[in-house]
């Protein structure tokens, strides 16, 4: 236990080190000129999306409403859609999210879990928000999706559909 502890802490270590060299780079190269951001334009919000919370209607919205308030929105796939990424991918997650200034302001939203910036060293956290739901209402939507899909993707075939009768 105390070996996995001590590993676990050595693999933070690097981790922050990564960014704080990151963010040197980016001190002794100078900004750019184009990508000087005001504060309240260096704003992300990450959209955790919770699986059947109306999250796509919420999503779609998002995308509606970009261009009139001038901001970004990006969807974070992860691999499998596993929504907890290794220590190497949380490592280029911070780094993208806090130094991609073109997609900023923006809102990024995908099935991910919580990622505390803090950690890394990184000043300027995301804002993190979610929608939730009745669970009982969240088995019921889910019950329904797997039975008869969606009208996203209507010929998708689910590993976990089942029979439809």
């Amino acid at each position: 236990v105390k070996m996995l502890y001590l590993s676990s802490l050595t693999e933070r270590a690097i981790a922050r080190h990564e960014v704080r060299e990151i963010e040197q780079r980016h001190t002794v190269d100078g900004p750019r000129q184009d990508a000087t951001l005001d504060e309240e334009d260096d704003v992300v919000i990450i959209y955790n999306r919770v699986p059947k919370t109306a999250s796509t209607s919420f999503t779609n919205i998002a995308y509606d409403l970009c261009a009139k308030n001038k901001y970004h929105v990006l969807h974070i796939n992860t691999t499998k859609n596993n929504p907890v990424m290794s220590l190497q991918d949380q490592v280029r997650f911070v780094k993208n999210v806090t130094s991609w200034k073109e997609m900023k302001p923006g809102f990024y939203h995908g099935h991910i879990s919580y990622l505390d910036f803090a950690k890394f060293g990184v000043k300027k956290k995301p804002i993190y928000i979610n929608v939730i739901r009745d669970p009982i209402e969240r088995l019921v939507s889910y019950y329904y999706f797997l039975r008869f899909g969606d009208d996203y993707r209507p010929g998708l075939r689910r590993r976990k559909q089942g029979d439809k009768k």
